[in-house]
């Protein structure tokens, strides 16, 4: 039986850490979590906070993904939205607030705040 969520997994290119750890960490306000050494060795990086998980492992022939996507519970979603001028808002959720950015890499990521 299914108890909890452990993490997501989303793919990014060779390369794209800093990126990564600059919104993830600097505009999401995740903690990178040090991966493993024998998973490190491979790239990427993993972020953990409020709950949630997140694990961006390298992908050799990258696609970002454009339709599926994490969709994370914000408290101050104005205070992200000033930080991110690239977010699309989208009311068509019940009881929400929410908007779509995408990640340095290209992958989609949602924001919701319950109203």
């Amino acid at each position: 039986m299914i108890t909890a969520l452990h993490h997501v997994q989303l793919a990014a290119p060779a390369g794209s850490e800093p990126e990564l750890r600059a919104f993830y960490a600097g505009v999401l306000g995740l903690t990178e979590v040090p991966k493993p050494p024998e998973l490190a060795r491979r790239g990427g990086a993993w972020f953990r906070g409020g709950g949630v998980e997140v694990h961006l492992g390298i992908e050799e022939d990258f696609r970002p993904a454009r339709k599926a996507h994490p969709a994370f519970l914000v408290s101050d979603l104005d205070a992200l939205v000033a930080r991110l001028p690239d977010a699309v808002p989208d009311e068509l959720f019940p009881g929400h607030r929410r908007v779509y950015v995408s990640d340095p890499v290209g992958n989609r990521i949602e924001l919701l705040q319950p109203v």
